[in-house]
């Protein structure tokens, strides 16, 4: 396991040496980033920067989407974080669902769970 990162390296740059189409080759090398993520799931993504020397990490599709997932997550919280508030200036599951963008469904859903 000494020598993994070595490995690492040497097959991420025979993928970009071998594989001429751009896509393919970024497929390929994702691919190996993904293993390496499952593979040291106890590890924070600096540490396996470090360690594979992963230099376009945030380039990857996977980086990428869990990015966007984050921010996603983030405005969801956000918005569900209001909800009390508007319960309290008297608006209605409709009118909150409407004016935070959201489904009835997911507004009922989080005030019942409030009152639990």
């Amino acid at each position: 396991m000494t020598n993994l990162p070595e490995q690492v390296q040497s097959l991420i740059e025979q993928t970009r040496q071998q594989i001429i189409d751009p896509n393919t080759q970024r497929n390929v090398i994702e691919l190996i980033e993904k293993i390496i993520i499952y593979k040291f799931p106890q590890k924070s993504r600096q540490e396996l920067e470090a360690m594979f020397n992963l230099t376009e990490w945030k380039q990857t599709k996977f980086y990428q989407e869990a990015k966007e997932e984050g921010k996603l997550e983030g405005k969801l919280e956000g918005k569900l974080e209001t909800i009390p508030l508007l319960v309290r200036l008297g608006l209605n599951e409709e009118q909150i669902a409407r004016e935070l963008n959201l489904k009835v469904e997911i507004v009922h859903q989080f005030i019942a769970n409030q009152n639990n």
